[in-house]
């Protein structure tokens, strides 16, 4: 089965062609990212201008990389939320036009429900189990799902089935690594740019709290790891300027947040041992920090770790919200004939059965 799947929560406009939820024939991905630079951020209405501009022309490319024409896709997937509203629009506008103009199914994928997808994801192989992917994983998988927006962990039963064990409580982990390169005057995007600090620090230089230490559970909190490296910062005073000085302390910022991310993730693992695997999907996913220090952690408890296949299946990216809209698909037929709204905020709902 091939699906177009379409993307645009934020500032990405992408679109992808995946075979049968897993083998991505084409993945086209146009950002703005670099538009945004000098601001610092991203300007919602900036960005869902510019998806205007290249929404047709991407999903053309993507259907061209994947030697494909419209006749051969059996369905379009969409992230419909959450992310920013007017980009949003762009692509659920786009795929709902799209699927009527083509006599196409159109399939309603919930962003978060694309990241979780992302480990199934392999390049145009005829032979998926062979390389790092989650194609040959079996549930129960315990899934870390951390990026700017949102920082989660689930213990999922099937592709679309699942409990939420943990959120976080005020910033997401990509909010914590963004936030803290504009305060060590780092260019956006934020975290990328930390990381390249930190790999010339030292990580035991300065000390930062670990967050939720004393409750031993499975939610996130970054809001003090922010707050400590502000004041870390102000102390410092002049030193801030030495070269060194700062990669350690952005060597250390990052490894608190990582040790916080695989401490709640070690304590699901203790509370579910039933789960053989556990997966990290997300922007945050692509820090080789993290994924050394839940590789340890896997290792020690003799279990696999896995994480995507290449980094561009970290980011938003369309063939993620293809694979999801697979599996949604596969397990909720029913749904292809309900409404959907395209929403800026709302929560993923995996209710086992």
């Amino acid at each position: 089965m091939l699906i177009l799947g379409i993307e645009t929560s934020c500032d990405e406009t992408s679109a992808a062609v995946v075979e049968n939820g897993r083998n991505v024939l084409s993945c086209v991905i146009a950002s703005s990212k670099r538009d945004f630079e000098y601001r610092g951020g991203v300007i919602p209405e900036d960005a869902a201008r510019k998806q205007l501009e290249v929404m047709l022309p991407v999903i053309e490319k993507a259907l061209s990389d994947a030697q494909c024409d419209v006749a051969a896709i059996d369905a379009i997937a969409v992230t419909v939320g959450p992310g920013l509203l007017g980009s949003l629009l762009v692509g659920t506008t786009t795929a709902r036009a799209l699927s009527v103009l083509w006599n196409k199914l159109l399939i309603p994928v919930h962003h978060t429900l694309g990241h979780l997808s992302s480990t199934w994801l392999v390049d145009n192989s005829p032979s998926p189990l062979k390389d790092g992917s989650g194609a040959g994983a079996t549930f129960p998988i315990l899934t870390l799902s951390v990026s700017g927006g949102h920082s989660d962990l689930w213990m999922r039963t099937s592709h679309t089935t699942g409990t939420l064990l943990g959120s976080t409580r005020d910033d997401a982990a990509g909010e914590a690594f963004d936030k803290g390169a504009v305060m060590l005057g780092l260019p956006y995007p934020g975290g990328p740019a930390l990381a390249a600090l930190a790999e010339l620090g030292d990580e035991k230089a300065y000390q930062f709290p670990l967050p939720l230490q004393e409750q031993h559970g499975m939610d996130f909190s970054f809001s003090g790891l922010k707050t400590s490296l502000k004041y870390m910062l102000r102390d410092l005073g002049d030193r801030i300027g030495n070269l060194s000085v700062r990669q350690s302390i952005a060597a250390s910022y990052q490894l608190a947040i990582c040790r916080h991310l695989v401490s709640s993730l070690e304590n699901a693992v203790q509370n579910f041992p039933e789960c053989t695997e556990i997966h990290i999907v997300g922007g945050v996913s692509a820090n080789s920090k993290l994924r050394m220090m839940a590789a340890e952690l896997a290792q020690r408890h003799g279990i696999t770790a896995r994480w995507p296949s290449k980094l561009v299946y970290c980011t938003d990216n369309g063939a993620m919200i293809a694979a999801a809209g697979y599996f949604y698909l596969s397990n909720n037929p029913e749904a292809l004939n309900a409404s959907f709204k395209t929403s800026a905020t709302f929560s993923l709902s995996m209710t086992n059965s």
